[in-house]
């Protein structure tokens, strides 16, 4: 049985309800996960970051009117944060926690901000930031921090305080994915295609070389490409209504602790990378919908996949899927976390769904 918390979160101003709804989660066996609890946001608003901060113990709830902070241990908000208090801008469509325990918000045309200990600092592009628009983050062991903007990728030396961008270098300039693995080598998730940085020389992986797999839901082929301009680009994957299928433009990017590296596709389902080759997974393989936006993995290695209908747990065997009908406050699942407890949160619009046993 769902948890009947009622919860008040800050939006603007306002207090907006957050709370669970009153519908219940199919029954599952004991030993399975199910969906045990769901907290709303406020209606029609977009959860498209959650990031745990392990210090202190606390999950950044990013959306599109704000950010939250949200203690795990009492699932009570802590803070939420709008312009009012420091935030550059209120649609926040990514949460990093860097090697200092800074967190930084990437905005959606507002830039980048910084907070710890009640102080905060935005960055531009007139500070050196490749673009206003801001999408993913991860650190390399140096501690060094890379963000993923509409116009290439930042490197940013926390010992400085000075970036470095990368655009013509990456397979494509928008970047929604980063990732670091146990080499240290940088992936980036773009809307054309896998981008690797080893510290000297880039590589790339494209559809014609396996990334994405085949239009297996006979889609119409996506004209959005990326390459236009900001006034005619958008996140939207319908076309009249329906999805579409765009399979060398990548949502989410994230590498497992064996050195497989995989990557959320727009249509083409999420595709394994193991050095040399791309398998790729669809529905026809059991997971929920072909377009991937999040990937997560849990500390017994299950993966779960955010996916445009639902979200999918695959342990290597088998799949599980879960949507609404299971408890979901929406289908379109544009983020996902562990916590340390094991539990698995994801987002989307209108709140958060809890995924535990």
């Amino acid at each position: 049985m769902k948890s009947m918390r009622n919860w008040l979160w800050v939006f603007m101003g306002a207090l907006v309800p957050f709370s669970p709804l009153t519908s219940q989660a199919a029954p599952a066996p004991a030993a399975e996960e199910r969906v045990t609890e769901t907290f709303e946001v406020g209606k029609n608003v977009y959860v498209r970051a959650l990031t745990v901060q392990k210090s202190r113990n606390v999950m950044w709830v990013g959306t599109s009117t704000g950010v939250h902070e949200i203690d795990l241990k009492t699932l009570q908000p802590k803070n939420t944060f709008t312009r009012e208090q420091g935030l550059a801008n209120e649609y926040v469509f990514a949460v990093g926690i860097d090697s200092q325990d800074y967190v930084w918000f990437g905005t959606n045309a507002g830039g980048t901000s910084r907070y710890k200990d009640g102080k905060w600092k935005t960055y531009f592009p007139m500070h050196g930031l490749a673009d206003y628009w801001i999408y993913a983050y991860a650190s390399q062991k140096d501690g060094s921090l890379w963000i993923g903007t509409w116009a290439g990728a930042s490197h940013f030396d926390l010992k400085t305080g000075k970036f470095k961008n990368y655009v013509k270098e990456l397979v494509n300039e928008w970047v929604y994915g980063i990732a670091v693995d146990q080499k240290d080598r940088i992936w980036f998730g773009t809307e054309g295609g896998v981008s690797m940085f080893d510290g000297k020389k880039w590589r790339a992986w494209t559809h014609a070389d396996g990334l994405g797999g085949p239009n297996v839901e006979e889609l119409k082929p996506s004209a959005n490409t990326g390459l236009g301009t900001r006034s005619r680009h958008d996140l939207s994957t319908m076309t009249e209504g329906q999805p579409t299928y765009n399979p060398n433009y990548v949502f989410s990017i994230h590498v497992a602790p064996d050195g497989n590296v995989w990557a959320g596709t727009w249509g083409g389902g999420v595709s394994r990378f193991d050095g040399s080759k791309w398998t790729n997974f669809t529905s026809r393989e059991g997971l929920a919908g072909n377009i991937v936006y999040s990937i997560a993995q849990d500390s017994r290695g299950v993966f779960w996949f955010g996916t445009n209908k639902g979200v999918s747990r695959y342990d290597g065997k088998t799949w599980r899927s879960f949507g609404v009908k299971e408890g979901l406050l929406d289908n379109d699942v544009y983020a996902l976390a562990v916590t340390p407890g094991g539990d698995l949160w994801a987002g989307t619009k209108n709140g958060v769904a809890r995924i535990g046993r």
